[in-house]
């Protein structure tokens, strides 16, 4: 009975991991020795659990539901495992965090920076993607969001302000075309465009107006996956960008950027932390990160993406 518990967790590192190389490296075995156990456990039970090819490793059907039987199980052991390891004087472990570039830049890291020297036993595994990643099936203990929407079991806290946008373009851009009024008369214009990751799709551009809503497909040259490249291009000439007002206001007070439709531009909630209940509860060393990510709204904007 005790082979076949280490033999299963074996066999969740590497339907977890998809790779043989991964999982032993998780696990601190040769992967010889877990090639091994893999087999040996298939054996056992009469039933191929794994599909290996040259590339990679894969659940077959019935692996599949294995996996999702007892994985959660494990799960919660090690959860359980990790709270009786932080009960001492102080918080300690590892936490992962999934974010986006901008999330990470202007609210992650400088309060991290500030934080983890006081606490020298928590460690942090910060993940940059250009997606909005799943932070349950990815194994994160959090992740960062716009709003605060959340699936059932999960909880959000804010960690930054209400971002407004700003559609902004260089003088010598608009010195060549009309300035545009009303989102319609973006189709007359070269527009930057912003793919979002998680879906593969161009983001449309959204607007309102007192009670009207809209939403444009923009056309032009150029399409980018983050905000960042899209404000360089605006500065370059290239047409308008649809960008954090935050991002651009230094720019706009300088005189490098104009910003138009300001009265169409609409503000989105904030970027906020979001985690399962149950991890957070029985973890101190998340509890303290939450804490101290935790917006305040004393403190100073600073730049975010967009969707």
């Amino acid at each position: 009975m005790r082979d076949n518990y280490s033999d299963l967790m074996v066999f969740i590192a590497v339907a977890r991991e998809r790779s043989f190389t991964r999982a032993a490296a998780q696990l601190g075995m040769s992967q010889s020795a877990l090639s091994h156990t893999m087999r040996a456990l298939e054996q056992r039970i009469g039933v191929r659990l794994l599909t290996r090819t040259t590339r990679s490793v894969l659940p077959t059907e019935i692996g599949q539901r294995l996996m999702d039987r007892i994985g959660p199980r494990f799960e919660e052991i090690e959860v359980e495992l990790a709270a009786v390891g932080e009960l001492r004087d102080k918080p300690a472990g590892t936490v992962r965090i999934c974010s986006t570039e901008n999330a990470a830049e202007t609210i992650l890291w400088p309060r991290l920076a500030e934080l983890l020297p006081s606490y020298p036993e928590i460690k942090v595994e910060l993940i940059v993607e250009a997606r909005f990643a799943d932070i349950v099936a990815e194994r994160y203990d959090m992740g960062v969001r716009l709003g605060s929407e959340v699936a059932r079991g999960m909880t959000a806290v804010r960690i930054g302000p209400d971002m407004p946008v700003a559609v902004v373009a260089s003088p010598g851009y608009l010195e060549k075309r009309s300035v545009p009024t009303t989102p319609q008369d973006l189709t007359n214009h070269d527009c930057i465009n912003l793919q979002l990751m998680s879906h593969g799709e161009i983001y449309a551009w959204e607007f309102k107006k007192d009670r009207q809503k809209l939403n444009v497909r923009v056309e032009g040259q150029l399409v980018f996956n983050g905000t960042k490249q899209i404000l360089q291009a605006a500065l370059a000439g290239f047409g308008l960008g649809y960008v954090p007002k935050a991002m651009a206001r230094p720019f706009i007070s300088g005189g490098q950027l104009v910003e138009v439709l300001e009265d169409w531009s609409p503000t989105f909630p904030g970027y906020h932390l979001c985690y399962p209940v149950r991890r957070q509860s029985s973890s101190r060393a998340m509890a303290v990160l939450v804490e101290a990510l935790r917006y305040q709204p004393e403190q100073a904007e600073g730049s975010h993406n967009v969707p």
